[in-house]
């Protein structure tokens, strides 16, 4: 999943010392142009892929964590913070720029079918999918269309609002990074030259914004640019990035940035493999020794670090962990690129999946009823106009929901309520009160799926231990994944040092205001 998309790109770009040629040319930006405005206490970010609680409090008991350790003993640590849905990186970096779940901000996951367009995005994922989905298409969707055309303009970004409010901030590694200033991307001569991006890329972002070879202020990070380097979209490459605003005294008011490479082991080793704990607090470590002691680092800065989903064990057992859609759904045909006829598009965000259907012939109550008979499925939802409706192979019954009701929930929320609460694992205490269980702010967090983006679709979210797969699909059996609206991919660790605020509730929807009240 996640921030490998510019990795997944270079895969078709092979080729031997062309490589080099191609990557060492993409110029250092000069930060001497930028006037940094100094601020009281600079604000930090740091999203670690897939950071989990029970592996980095093992990780720090044993003493392989001694960056996070430190953190956590000088300031905060709330363990279960709950993500947005699907947990895939476009939607929750949106719900976090943004402040909204995704029937606001209008990114539905890694991979959804755009209706208006007949076409399926995909912001990089299996290689068997961008080859499919067709690299050009896959590379201007992520870079290009994703900030500047599919995040929603009815939604401000925290960098949008921190500009309106005259104070600066960065951006580095973030695939979700739009805000008012104008930035040119320098894309490698072999990319724009094969035609997957345009020579010429003009986007919006925040003051000072590094993504990979696209956009880089340290000249020492060219070794960390290149092909083999995932074209900096990596842990080192963000490291050298923020130790070079910290040491230049160019850190602006806010940063956000991200280390990418957990995502990747854990998806091949399991949410239980600890060395990408390791590594995440080796480079911790390294931003913390920019500063004479790390007791002056957690003084001069406000040091904010979190996961953005957790990852949970895929069967290894192929033939029983991975749901193929294609098969379950074998009497209808499918959207392909070279088939954009097809009577239903599948878009797998792991364990989790949205079903278009997109002939008006295909009777949705067939394609729910062909879904119910497999157990593996924890939940099927779809909706029509504002009423939401879930079910699931395990009930006979249905839960009928849609906002502003008699029933509330601890954030604040209300909703109406008909039919079997548990297939939500919801508890209705004394008032009408609701009380989630294993699927946490769950009507939140699937009514903004379900009302993502324009169509007639079905939901389905798997059970823990299995996933989802199309004729296309990359799998994670015998390793990790996510995607589901479950508690065991929706709950991450949050560290604040430096500060006693906090969020008003562990949610990463709830974020953005909380930073935006740090600023002021």
């Amino acid at each position: 999943m996640k921030r490998n998309i510019l990795v997944l790109i270079i895969f078709f770009i092979t080729l031997m010392a062309i490589f080099l040629l191609a990557f060492s040319i993409s110029p250092t930006k000069d930060i001497n142009g930028t006037a940094i405005n100094k601020t009281q206490k600079p604000v930090i970010l740091i999203t670690v892929d897939s950071l989990m609680s029970l592996p980095l409090q093992k990780g720090i008991q044993e003493g392989k964590a001694p960056a996070f350790s430190f953190l956590i003993n000088n300031g905060q640590f709330h363990p279960e913070v709950i993500s947005s849905y699907p947990t895939m990186s476009v939607t929750i970096d949106s719900t976090l720029l943004t402040g909204t779940y995704a029937d606001q901000h209008k990114i539905p996951g890694l991979i959804w079918f755009k209706e208006d367009e007949n076409h399926i995005i995909s912001y990089g994922s299996g290689l068997r999918e961008i080859w499919s989905l067709g690299v050009k298409n896959v590379a201007l969707d992520s870079i290009v269309h994703l900030n500047e055309e599919h995040l929603s303009k009815s939604v401000q970004t925290i960098h949008e609002k921190l500009t309106n409010d005259n104070i600066q901030s960065a951006s580095i590694n973030g695939l979700l990074y739009r805000g008012n200033f104008h930035h040119q991307l320098n894309v490698p001569k072999l990319i724009s030259t094969m035609g997957l991006l345009p020579n010429d890329i003009k986007i919006s972002g925040p003051t000072l914004l590094s993504l990979g070879a696209l956009s880089l202020y340290n000249p020492e990070n060219d070794f960390h640019k290149l092909a083999w380097s995932r074209m900096g979209v990596n842990n080192q490459f963000t490291v050298n990035e923020l130790k070079f605003l910290i040491e230049q005294n160019k850190l602006p008011a806010f940063t956000l940035a991200y280390l990418p490479d957990g995502d990747k082991d854990l998806h091949k080793n399991g949410p239980n493999d600890l060395r990408s704990i390791e590594k995440a607090d080796q480079h911790l470590q390294e931003l913390l020794n920019s500063y004479s002691t790390w007791e002056e680092a957690i003084e001069q800065t406000i040091w904010i670090v979190h996961g953005d989903s957790a990852q949970s064990t895929v069967m290894k057992d192929k033939n029983n962990s991975l749901i193929d859609l294609n098969d379950l759904l074998k009497d209808y045909t499918f959207w392909e690129r070279k088939n954009t006829n097809g009577e239903i598009a599948i878009a797998i965000n792991e364990r989790m999946a949205y079903i278009n259907l997109n002939d008006e012939n295909v009777e949705l109550s067939e394609v729910v009823k062909i879904l119910r008979k497999d157990q593996r499925i924890g939940i099927i939802a779809w909706k029509e106009g504002e009423t939401n409706y879930v079910i699931s192979p395990q009930s006979n019954k249905e839960l009928i929901f849609s906002p502003e009701g008699s029933y509330k929930d601890m954030y604040g929320q209300s909703w109406k309520l008909k039919g079997d609460h548990s297939i939500l694992n919801l508890s209705i205490e004394s008032g009408g009160h609701i009380e989630y269980g294993d699927y946490p702010d769950g009507l939140a967090r699937l009514y903004g799926a379900l009302h993502s983006h324009e169509g007639r679709f079905i939901i389905v979210d798997a059970k823990p231990q299995y996933e989802f797969i199309e004729k296309h699909s990359h799998d994670h059996a015998g390793g990790g994944a996510h995607g589901s609206l479950h508690k065991i991919d929706s709950l991450v660790p949050l560290i604040i040092t430096g500060t006693q605020e906090k969020p008003e509730y562990n949610r990463l929807v709830d974020f953005k205001e909380w930073i935006i009240k740090l600023m002021k």
